[in-house]
């Protein structure tokens, strides 16, 4: 398995990231996650869409709330040709009671708590700590990866603006 020393940080601490890094051009991997109600999610299931796909240390963190907030506003807006998913491994039932409390439903959270393939074969499994990186990618309608954001210091928000050019150039 790769890994990538320093690939990112954690209040300035360098961590190390495991797995392939997917870049632009690259097909998405069609990981299977685990959806709120227990079922198994592929995704290649969003084929069709624009598929934004945010992964997150932990929803029950304050940037990763903030975040998961922003984009479920920024969802309602982009219509149906574009989908929201947030993954983390924080387990199904946490994700279902954090998007009920926080009046998420226009972003799928998944969870990848079961065999953390998603953070293996997205390259954005924190070593040592079994959290994933905060990254955003956006893959066209056919499945192929068209904008990759790793934000460098775990603790740091995403540059959405960034995020939502890159989606509207494929609508």
């Amino acid at each position: 398995m790769s890994e990538r020393q320093g690939a990112v940080t954690m209040r300035g601490n360098p961590l190390t990231l495991v797995g392939k890094e997917i870049k632009p051009g690259d097909k998405a991997p069609d990981t299977k996650l685990v959806a709120n109600n227990l079922s198994e999610v592929s995704l290649s299931s969003y084929r069709g869409k624009v598929l934004v796909i945010s992964s997150v240390p932990s929803l029950d963190t304050p940037v990763c709330d903030v975040e998961t907030k922003r984009f479920n506003k920024e969802a309602a807006k982009l219509g149906d040709k574009v989908k929201i998913v947030t993954v983390s491994m924080d387990l199904p039932f946490a994700q279902s009671r954090w998007c009920g409390a926080a009046g998420v439903k226009e972003v799928v959270t998944l969870s990848d708590h079961r065999d953390a393939a998603f953070g293996d074969q997205w390259g954005v499994m924190i070593k040592g700590l079994r959290l994933l990186a905060r990254c955003i990618w956006v893959v066209d309608s056919q499945g192929t990866v068209k904008y990759v954001q790793l934000v460098g210091e775990v603790a740091d928000e995403p540059d959405y603006d960034a995020v939502l050019a890159a989606v509207k150039k494929l609508l």
